[in-house]
């Protein structure tokens, strides 16, 4: 017999979570076809590797990837990590649906990172999907947004939906879930998902749970209500009957830090009462968001236009500057690009006073209006005590938070958070050299726990039958080289990548393969 590719060679970390063994791993049509000693098999392809791991393909279970793998399709930063599934429409923005007024929206302003010749050509879920299915290095799995759900038939109002506009919300929901998403996502600090109370998100996720799909949640706080925030996810699913994938756990702003104490015992109090709480992790002390997240809510009513008369105001910024959000130090607050000005890429807002010859605060209210409000950031407010803590809870997986980009085009001038390079590598060498956690847990968390968690069927473990998602890496020398100073260095350590039975990367080069594909939920 003879198969389209053999792995030889190797040690097979089969992602279930059990050590490693020998042997070798045959791919055909697309499929794992044979796990065992294949010494005597041909095949069109061979990969040695010799000293490595074979692991199933790694699932970034938290990712902002939905548009930017359009704009640039090889998926670099990931894919060079071994990433080979991303679950994307997290933190109650997705791609789809998108009616007219959204659409207006997103071309108006959301164009910090997009090409000027790029513009969105899908509505619904579906046709999202069928675009991704024109070539990506690697597959994505989407959620509906809330936020984008609300937005297109409320806009940025704040305030609770008539009857007739959450019956519309879950309209939109259920025939997100028929074009096969996964299931939605809130943002709880971001406008529009932050207007919608805790009843208006269980009506929603009640619709996700009668189609088998996920919640997951950017919960409400992260920081000083980080307690009731996670009661609060977990409350939906048990009131609406579905599981819960909390994002990015971790507990915001010193004061807050070893509040993950109190954070996991809840979730794992909901887990003793039936309700299924997980959630993902990025291993870094520092997390990355607009800079608009630092206003307090009512200055996001009524949308951008709004927002940027409340800039202008001199009452107004002095309301703001008092009800400011998520206390960082100005010096803490990092800017990763400023199109316009791009003097101000790699500088704190400390800096960017200094350099404007204003208090910080002033100083980012006129970098905002320069930019449309467009200045992504990274923002320095967590413990490695609390990372490492949470990584070591068996209920966590890996996610990066962060975008499928490269360092060309659009995003050349940028210095975004390392995590959108370096998640997987960093957990695979930093932590599990360190010994915070093993080896075949770290690739348990990427690889066996989302899979399941998401309820893929045929992906996330190296088995006969399954698809041949596989990533190959030596585990003396795989490590992250993207650093907050310089983000847009591809990881060390990850020889070859498989996706859907094609080599992507071998031997450490991206082969120029566009296989991937939208992953749909079965209805």
């Amino acid at each position: 017999m003879s198969y389209d590719l053999i792995v030889k060679n190797g040690r097979v970390m089969d992602g279930s979570g059990n050590p490693w063994f020998h042997a070798d791993v045959g791919v055909d049509d697309g499929l794992v076809a044979a796990v065992g000693n294949l010494g005597a098999m041909d095949a069109k392809h061979v990969v040695d590797a010799q000293g490595m791991i074979v692991a199933p393909g790694f699932i970034d279970i938290h990712s902002h990837s939905d548009v930017p793998i359009l704009i640039d399709r090889r998926g670099l930063s990931k894919i060079h990590q071994g990433v080979t599934t991303e679950v994307v429409g997290q933190c109650g923005n997705s791609a789809a649906p998108v009616n007219d007024s959204v659409r207006e929206y997103r071309e108006k302003y959301a164009r910090s990172s997009v090409p000027d010749d790029f513009h969105i050509t899908w509505g619904t879920m579906a046709s999202y999907m069928d675009e991704v299915d024109k070539g990506a290095s690697l597959n994505i799995a989407p959620l509906v947004g809330h936020g984008t759900v609300r937005q297109g038939v409320m806009g940025y109002e704040n305030r609770e939906p008539t009857e007739a506009e959450l019956e519309d919300m879950r309209k939109l929901v259920a025939e997100a879930m028929m074009d096969g998403a996964w299931g939605m996502s809130t943002g709880l600090i971001y406008p529009p998902s932050v207007y919608g109370k805790t009843p208006e998100i269980i009506e929603l996720a009640k619709v996700v749970a009668q189609y088998g799909g996920l919640y997951f949640s950017h919960i409400r706080g992260e920081g000083d209500t980080l307690l009731e925030a996670v009661k609060e996810a977990c409350e939906v699913g048990a009131q609406a009957g579905l599981p819960v994938q909390i994002s990015h756990f971790k507990a915001s702003g010193k004061k807050n830090w070893g509040r993950t104490v109190q954070s996991l015992a809840l979730v794992e109090e909901y887990r003793e009462r039936g309700v299924d709480v997980t959630f993902d992790q990025y291993p870094y002390i520092a997390s990355s968001t607009g800079l608009t997240a630092l206003l307090p809510h009512w200055a996001h009513e009524g949308g951008v236009d709004k927002m940027l008369e409340h800039l202008r105001s001199p009452a107004s910024r002095k309301q703001m500057k008092k009800e400011r959000r998520l206390g960082y130090p100005p010096e803490n607050i990092l800017v990763t690009k400023a199109k316009n000005n791009p003097q101000y890429t790699g500088k704190n807002l400390k800096e960017i006073g200094e350099m404007m010859g204003k208090d910080p605060f002033n100083a980012m209210c006129d970098l905002l209006i320069a930019e449309n409000t467009q200045v992504p950031s990274v923002m320095f407010g967590l413990s490695e005590e609390d990372v490492v803590r949470v990584m070591r809870s068996p209920l966590g997986m890996v996610g990066s938070d962060a975008s499928a980009i490269c360092p060309e085009g659009v995003w050349a001038d940028s210095k975004p958070h390392p995590r959108a390079y370096g998640t997987f590598p960093r957990v695979l060498g930093h932590y599990v050299r360190e010994g915070v956690i093993s080896l075949q847990e770290a690739v348990r968390k990427m690889t066996g726990a989302p899979a399941q968690r998401m309820g893929f069927k045929d992906r996330g473990l190296l088995k006969e039958g399954y698809r041949a998602d596989i990533t190959v890496f030596d585990p003396a020398a795989v490590r992250d080289e993207a650093t907050f100073t310089d983000p847009q260095r591809y990881a060390s350590g990850i020889h070859h990548v498989v996706v859907n039975g094609v080599l992507v990367i071998e031997g450490g080069e991206y082969t120029g393969a566009l296989p991937g594909k939208a992953l749909r939920k079965p209805v």
